[in-house]
């Protein structure tokens, strides 16, 4: 594998790290701005809609810059908006910064998707578009931790320094390793790309992305507090839960890169169903402690195994368009980020409480599963396409 798509992996470890370490940050914050827990929480929600709404509309701006130019741009406004994010006394500049860093984060993300599937023969895609997405389950197991251990001994905006501090050698390491020149795709314009969305595969690989990230997120988001609450696990005892469920990702996201590659049709299917399984047995299982930690490892491992499978097949369907196809993945999944949670938190207000999170995960993944199953025999308007 290319070593730059490990340089893509590192910068996106920050990016991931910054996305997700705000919830161990939150309260310090709000503490130190002079705001509400709640209108501090509003830095997570600018972020997501940020992430949606900025990965198509920067992968169309991005088309007349070189991936490298386009790379080094977005990761450029990152590093930079980390800095007045760390430096600043004003909520609203915070808030702001989120949101171009989102932005930027957004369009990384669409070129890196790009650059990383160009780089490699169309047999490799898979596990190298794996080692990209492997920089979120590393931040998700220790960027995140560490971030919530920076702000409780040096305070959160020692988080945000360490977060451009990361970034820093990825953008320089990107100048030297990514080819500067215009790929063949870049040649096309913004209307040309703009017409994969009349292929109805693209569509449903879209939606399925945005349901299984949704399940995965769904639960997650309140895992804490459904082991806490039901299973009687100690407080002391999240961090190493989260880190269980981090762990497991990782080892989802290479075993799922390399299966893509190989057996794609048979991580969909088999992986989703042995998802949906997953949450139904968390949702039962959640008072036996012992047999909902191992389930925590396994659903890690599946979630982001079959989740990041989808991600080679968003190109494979839009191979006109490879820009505009890493911008609409990463607008999908994060989709399933917000409408996930959301549908979570109305679920545990139910008699179920929080049990019912898994519940809200299995139903989307079901509706993933039957969606994908439904689709088989959708007509490919490409000769390039492959069967979702």
């Amino acid at each position: 594998m290319p070593f730059a798509l490990y340089l893509l992996g590192l910068a996106v470890f920050a990016q991931g790290t910054s996305e997700f370490m705000l919830s161990g940050l939150v309260a310090d914050i709000a503490a130190d701005l002079h705001v509400s827990i709640p209108a501090a929480g509003l830095l997570t929600s600018a972020f997501a809609a940020g992430m949606v709404i900025g990965a198509p509309v920067m992968a169309l701006l991005s088309l007349r810059l070189s991936r490298r130019g386009a790379l080094v741009a977005f990761l450029s406004v990152f590093v930079v908006v980390h800095v007045l994010g760390a430096v600043t006394t004003s909520f609203g500049v915070l808030l702001a910064t989120r949101v171009v860093g989102a932005l930027a984060n957004a369009g990384f993300w669409a070129v890196a998707l790009a650059a990383a599937n160009a780089m490699v023969k169309p047999g490799l895609r898979g596990r190298a578009t794996s080692i990209v997405v492997s920089g979120v389950t590393v931040a998700c197991i220790a960027g995140v931790p560490a971030g919530a251990l920076l702000g409780q001994y040096w305070g959160w905006r020692s988080a945000f320094w360490a977060v451009a501090a990361v970034s820093l050698p990825a953008l320089f390491a990107i100048l030297r390793t990514i080819p500067g020149g215009r790929p063949a795709a870049a040649e096309t314009s913004a209307r040309k790309e703009l017409r994969v969305l009349r292929e109805p595969r693209l569509l449903v690989v879209l939606l399925l992305g945005a349901l299984v990230n949704g399940g995965t997120f769904g639960t997650f988001t309140y895992l804490a507090t459904l082991f806490t609450t039901v299973g009687g696990l100690g407080a002391g005892w999240v961090p190493a839960l989260l880190a269980l469920f981090g762990v497991g990702s990782f080892l989802g996201v290479t075993l799922g890169g390399r299966l893509a590659d190989v057996r794609p049709g048979s991580v969909l299917f088999g992986g989703s169903a042995a998802l949906l399984l997953g949450w139904v047995l968390l949702a039962v299982t959640a008072a036996h402690l012992a047999v909902a930690i191992v389930l925590v490892f396994v659903l890690g491992v599946l979630s982001f195994g079959v989740g990041s499978t989808l991600i080679p097949r968003v190109f494979a369907v839009a191979p006109g368009a490879p820009t505009l196809a890493g911008g609409l993945a990463t607008a999908a999944f994060n989709v399933g980020a917000v409408l996930g949670p959301w549908l979570g938190g109305l679920a545990s207000g139910t008699t179920l409480g929080f049990r019912a999170a898994p519940w809200v995960s299995a139903a989307m993944v079901a509706c993933a599963l039957a969606l994908a199953v439904a689709t088989q025999r959708f007509p490919a308007r490409r000769r390039e396409a492959v069967e979702v």
